[in-house]
């Protein structure tokens, strides 16, 4: 059974925007489409009879969000195969449960209430940081969203932390027919006091180490995809704002993200958290296995 494009709907904006890259990424890689609401009204509240012999608010809101989200998904593509449900749970769990089924997990990067409100919403990052499978956060620009830069980046960590979130960014390009931007930040061990000197020899063996690991990160990887065109950057300075230049002309961000040794969830570090909130783009988050 394939498994499907999962995306976390609630009625706002933001997941509208989600739904709707959800239904591209779908078709682009010809899986099924699960749209799923989690509203914990279903749990505690559901079974109850009413006495008013009226739909209680809540549940009528549920409904009407699950059915124009699947209507949504039918209009932008017909052929689309779409299960649109409502889950009683909290969304958090709902989509982290989900995420054990599905090929991606599509979120919008906030939700409703006083939380659309923040640079991401708290069930963004919490699913991004608990997830099985890769967590797409739809933020950023219109034009990124929309998939107009015509390229993918990657941000490569260390090697044996990397190579699954290469590879997913490898397929992603490769589908949208897309360049793919490896970027390695490296930190200078020390900052000249003249700006004008020449990088000293300890300098430039960084370098050249962070051009040797993207070197390594990629070479298997790349010819698995010979179709996809490469370009190698390594860039001087913290990767956490090192990635967002390059981000800001390009349609997908994609960052690894590795398990805490003995503890839940995802090690989702400085890097992770400065895009999911700042990206100018959409960000994906790769759990490395």
């Amino acid at each position: 059974m394939e498994r499907p494009v999962v995306v976390g709907v609630d009625g706002s904006d933001g997941s509208l925007a989600a739904l709707d890259w959800a239904v591209e990424e779908a078709v682009r890689f010809q899986l099924p489409l699960r749209v799923v609401y989690a509203s914990l009204w279903e749990r505690y509240e559901g079974a109850v009879p009413s006495f008013t012999g009226q739909q209680p608010a809540e549940e009528v809101a549920a409904q009407h969000i699950v059915a124009s989200s699947e209507q949504r998904a039918r209009q932008l593509s017909p052929d689309l195969q779409v299960n649109a449900v409502t889950v009683p749970n909290d969304a958090v769990d709902a989509l982290v449960e989900e995420s054990r089924s599905a090929a991606v997990l599509v979120t919008g990067s906030s939700g409703r209430g006083a939380v659309k409100e923040l640079l991401l919403g708290s069930v963004s990052l919490a699913v991004a940081g608990r997830a099985d499978c890769p967590v797409v956060v739809v933020r950023g620009e219109e034009r990124n969203i929309k998939g107009m830069s015509n390229r993918i980046v990657v941000g490569v960590g260390e090697a044996d932390e990397a190579a699954t979130a290469v590879r997913f960014a490898l397929r992603e390009a490769e589908a949208r027919r897309c360049e793919l931007q490896a970027v390695r930040a490296w930190r200078s061990p020390q900052q000249p006091a003249d700006p004008l000197i020449v990088l000293d020899s300890a300098a430039r063996a960084y370098e050249e180490q962070a051009a040797a690991v993207l070197d390594e990160v990629l070479e298997e990887a790349v010819a698995e995809h010979p179709k996809v065109s490469v370009k190698r950057t390594v860039l001087e300075g913290p990767a956490h704002r090192m990635l967002l230049g390059p981000a800001a002309d390009a349609d997908l961000l994609v960052l690894g993200a590795t398990r805490r040794q003995g503890q839940f969830g995802l090690q989702l570090g400085r890097v992770s958290h400065a895009a999911l909130h700042r990206a100018a783009c959409p960000v994906a988050v790769v759990p490395h296995r």
